[in-house]
């Protein structure tokens, strides 16, 4: 049988989206009757590179991994085949998820140690989410802070340009390239170029023509032409083929000849600041699109030297993250029921130590500004507004996920109410988050009860 082309994921064997330990491990729980009630927390231990914060994107996907997800009879036959016995099957084939989800909603921004999100349920329920959460987690909230640091360059310096997603070609497989279009847009995008993420996110798509369009006919004024008398008022041209002022000239003269006023040209080669300011002169009303090799440091850059431009289209730096490819999302284990109470639990490796138990998440506001974090326990009184709500409450989904353009506007609002000096695009200051008095003493506590040995 010829393998499917962009994989084998269906709703039934969504579930098989895993890896084999946390199945193995399932199985051992439910063959030894050892299924106490826990808590995983999802976080990141630091920061990527010139990264002052991280936006938390890909609730929504996530929320519908632990609601939906069910073994269907495809998966289970693949599993059946793996070697796992039929008791754990039958575990399998009833399998749904019973617990409690609490997260930060989509758009905040989050840093070290905080959770995005936490899990607690039966063990065996718990553990089997890890691969899926740290997967949809992880690399929009990548995508979506990269997508915010270009808006928050364009809201600063460039009178709020457009921005579209211009990427899907050269992310990394199918999925990916959705993914990323729906995340470009909880960091500030206003649309992509991907038609299939319109379809599925309600992400507006955008497009001009490409050069094989110009080349394809025997002349650019032919090509022009063709396009307008096509596409009218809506006509953006791609001015670049083979010489950019030039080519707004004849961009200026076709649209004259036509009656349109064109939407815009785009730019997509050459020296983009001299040449965007030249091609502003010949077409003084038409909208400049910028494309080529865009992220926050060459828009900043472009903007900063007087460059003229009125949208950019990122592409591969931000569809892949391409500076800070890997956020180093974890999902680790920080309380367990015993003897009928649900007690913290940490680890202590070198490096990888974790703060125990089910946390608080405090944030501290003042005149509008952010000013710090407080990390604490759950039912800590702490300071701040607490970050983390309540979304899924006895395996029963009670949060709303809002519209794309509500995130979006969570995202600005958060990104402006941080500290100019977290926001910078180079060695960004450190936010404060501090650890509340009730997390450290407890930490410092079960840290001396396991080195002890009791």
């Amino acid at each position: 049988m010829t393998p499917p082309a962009f994989g084998s994921l269906t709703p039934e064997t969504l579930a098989l989206f895993t890896d084999r330990y946390e199945l193995t491990m399932m199985q051992g729980y439910v063959r030894q009757e050892h299924n106490p009630e826990a808590t995983f927390s999802l976080f990141f231990r630091s920061l990527p590179t010139d990264r002052g914060y991280v936006v938390a994107a890909g609730l929504e996907q996530a929320l519908a991994a632990v609601t939906e997800l069910s073994f269907g009879d495809r998966a289970l036959a693949h599993l059946d085949d793996a070697g796992f016995d039929a008791a754990f099957l039958a575990y399998l084939d009833s399998f749904a998820f019973s617990g409690e989800v609490r997260a930060v909603p989509e758009g905040t921004v989050v840093f070290p140690n905080e959770p995005l999100v936490e899990v607690t349920a039966p063990l065996a329920e718990a553990q089997l989410f890890e691969t899926i959460l740290l997967n949809q987690l992880g690399f929009q909230s990548l995508v979506a802070t990269k997508a915010a640091r270009m808006r928050d360059v364009v809201e600063r310096h460039g009178d709020a340009a457009t921005l579209v997603d211009f990427g899907s070609r050269r992310a990394h497989g199918v999925d990916a390239g959705l993914k990323a279009a729906r995340a470009a847009s909880v960091g500030g995008f206003d649309g992509t170029s991907n038609v299939a993420a319109g379809e599925a996110f309600g992400v507006p798509t955008y497009g001009t023509m490409a050069h094989s369009w110009v080349q394809s006919f025997a002349t650019e004024r032919d090509a022009f032409t063709a396009f307008v008398d096509e596409y009218g008022d809506d006509s953006v041209l791609l001015i670049d083929t083979y010489d950019t002022v030039a080519g707004a000239e004849l961009a200026r003269e076709v649209a004259a000849e036509a009656g349109v006023d064109l939407q815009g040209v785009r730019l997509d080669s050459g020296d983009l600041v001299a040449l965007s300011k030249r091609v502003a002169e010949v077409l003084p009303d038409v909208d400049l699109f910028i494309s080529s090799g865009m992220d926050e440091y060459a828009i900043q850059e472009f903007l900063e030297h007087g460059g003229v431009g009125d949208g950019f289209g990122p592409g591969t730096a931000l569809t892949t993250s391409k500076d800070a490819p890997a956020l180093d999302v974890v999902y680790k284990l920080v309380a367990v029921e015993r003897d009928g109470e649900l007690r913290p639990s940490m680890k202590l490796s070198s490096g990888k130590a974790t703060y125990p138990g089910p946390k608080r998440v405090g944030r501290v506001e003042r005149d509008g500004e952010f000013v710090r974090d407080v990390l604490g326990r759950r039912d800590d009184d702490g300071a701040g507004r607490d970050l983390l709500v309540t979304v899924v409450d006895d395996g029963e989904l009670v949060y709303d996920c809002p519209p794309l353009d509500e995130i979006r506007e969570t995202t600005r609002r958060n990104v402006a109410a941080l500290p100019a000096a977290v926001r910078t695009l180079r060695d960004p200051a450190t936010y404060e988050v501090a650890v509340s008095d009730g997390l450290a003493a407890e930490t410092e506590a079960l840290r001396r009860r396991l080195e002890s040995g009791s």
